[in-house]
């Protein structure tokens, strides 16, 4: 299987856990020790190394409540992979929906890098 595919197939596992609740479980499947992750390509020194991420995650796990989710597409080249995800969802009892892109780089079939692209 080449780089591309085991990425791909990664990512679909990655967001199949996201949708059926698993967050938490795939973050760390799928997240190296050194992840750095960012919202809008804002750097942040908080969110470097999974420990610190896993803090962020499991803070949206425990105040978000979701109403729906659909993805597509999912796309992947080498180590970059990307998806495009809608959600419903309501945290901290404020109801939302969201559309982003998230973009993946990948090292060894752990995430390395992520950034997530959204609006207002």
């Amino acid at each position: 299987m080449s780089t591309t595919e085991t990425n791909h197939a990664n990512l679909t596992a990655l967001l199949e856990g996201i949708s059926t609740g698993r967050l938490m479980e795939v973050f760390e499947t799928y997240y190296a020790d050194d992840v750095v992750m960012s919202e809008n390509g804002a750097e942040d020194p908080a969110r470097v190394g999974k420990d610190a991420n896993r803090g962020y995650e499991q803070y949206f796990v425990d105040n978000a409540e979701w109403h729906g989710m659909k993805v597509g597409p999912v796309i992947a080249d080498g180590d970059n992979t990307g998806y495009r995800c809608w959600m419903d969802l309501s945290f901290q009892g404020q109801r939302m929906q969201r559309d982003q892109w998230a973009h993946q780089e990948w090292k060894n079939g752990k995430i390395v890098k992520e950034t997530f692209y959204y609006g207002g």
